[in-house]
């Protein structure tokens, strides 16, 4: 399985949505564990590396 890169300040779509029902979201932390911000209502939430890269269905981009 390649592995899709991403980076700081990336939005990214993720398989499952999220409670509030937006599934982009904004990568603000990198390193053994990433840090995610929700677009739509701003919620924050931490997940080790492996498991998100699991759950990582899209790399978007840099936020303009």
């Amino acid at each position: 399985m390649e592995r899709k890169l991403f980076k700081l300040n990336d939005q990214v779509v993720m398989k499952k949505a999220h409670a509030c029902g937006g599934n982009l979201w904004l990568v603000i932390r990198v390193g053994v564990d990433v840090k995610l911000r929700c677009l739509k209502c701003g919620h924050d939430i931490m997940m080790d590396r492996l498991k998100f890269e699991r759950k990582l269905k899209m790399v978007i981009g840099e936020e303009l």
